[in-house]
């Protein structure tokens, strides 16, 4: 029901934009979180995106070079990220929590598959 994409493979100091949609229902009334689970590593939640439009940062690391936005018109959610560096590569993942934000994946209602993002150096 939520599907990550737009990952691939990028230089060191480039930029990828990550999108995250919903195909049965409206994310309108959910906070959207990106998470991320870097190779030997655990999942962590990077960002987060409340139903009203304000972010949370949930990583220090990504001040200032990611950016979370939502188009409830278009129902997706996206993560821009710039700046990228090697410790940037994992899988990002999205989810969706019920009118609230969380960083803890198993708080999360739904949880989409998710897209590899590698950078190299």
């Amino acid at each position: 029901q939520l599907q990550a994409s737009g990952g691939g493979l990028v230089q060191a100091g480039g930029s990828l934009t990550l999108s995250c949609a919903a195909s049965e229902f409206a994310l309108e009334g959910y906070g959207i979180a990106w998470f991320r689970q870097a190779p030997g590593k655990e999942r962590e939640g990077i960002m987060c995106i409340h139903t009203t439009g304000g972010t949370v940062n949930y990583v220090d690391s990504v001040k200032g070079r990611f950016t979370i936005s939502r188009d409830n018109a278009k129902n997706t959610v996206t993560l821009q990220m710039n700046s990228l560096k090697p410790e940037d590569t994992a899988v990002y993942y999205c989810a969706a929590r019920r009118y609230t934000c969380s960083s803890y994946w198993s708080a999360m209602r739904y949880r989409g598959k998710g897209t590899l993002v590698t950078v190299s150096s």
